[in-house]
């Protein structure tokens, strides 16, 4: 289906234009799909990638900037996702010995678990998006995409 037949317009779009309704409106569709796996557990897609920040941290732990710098959305309120997976003790937070004003991050045990289970079902929400592509297409799909976020602006 076209993005002029989904948004059902009746005006001719220029590709710059159908680029971008194109990527928000898959954007959009990818989204939902994810937040339905991660419904089940009370977990938002930003509260999942902290979680998946943190595992990659390999028991070290991580301060507040590491974990910002990392995320998808740069706009996330990080500290309140931390909060958040504090309570549901998915992490840990501490006040680093060497400077109080530095707040460390941990994933617990329970966290990990988490992942574990969660890891099967987002390798398949993956999979489910791209089955209608080769890995070549994937490929240049990446490169494009890639290519098309760091255009620079004048």
């Amino acid at each position: 289906m076209t993005i002029e037949e989904v948004i059902k317009s009746t005006v001719k779009m220029d590709n710059e234009k159908k680029v971008i309704l194109n990527i928000m409106y898959t954007q959009n569709v990818i989204q939902e799909n994810f937040n339905e796996v991660m419904k089940p557990h009370d977990l938002s897609g930003e509260q999942y990638n902290v979680l998946r920040i943190l595992r990659g941290q390999k028991g070290k732990p991580a301060n507040m900037c590491v974990i910002q710098e990392r995320m998808l959305a740069k706009t996330s309120n990080t500290t309140r996702l931390v909060d958040k997976l504090l309570l549901k003790e998915f992490v840990t937070r501490n006040v680093c010995p060497d400077n109080r004003r530095k707040i460390e991050v941990l994933i617990t045990q329970k966290g990990l678990d988490l992942l574990k289970e969660l890891d099967p079902k987002v390798d398949e929400h993956e999979r489910l998006f791209a089955k209608n592509i080769s890995s070549q297409e994937l490929e240049l799909l990446n490169t494009l995409l890639e290519k098309y976020r760091t255009t620079k602006q004048n």
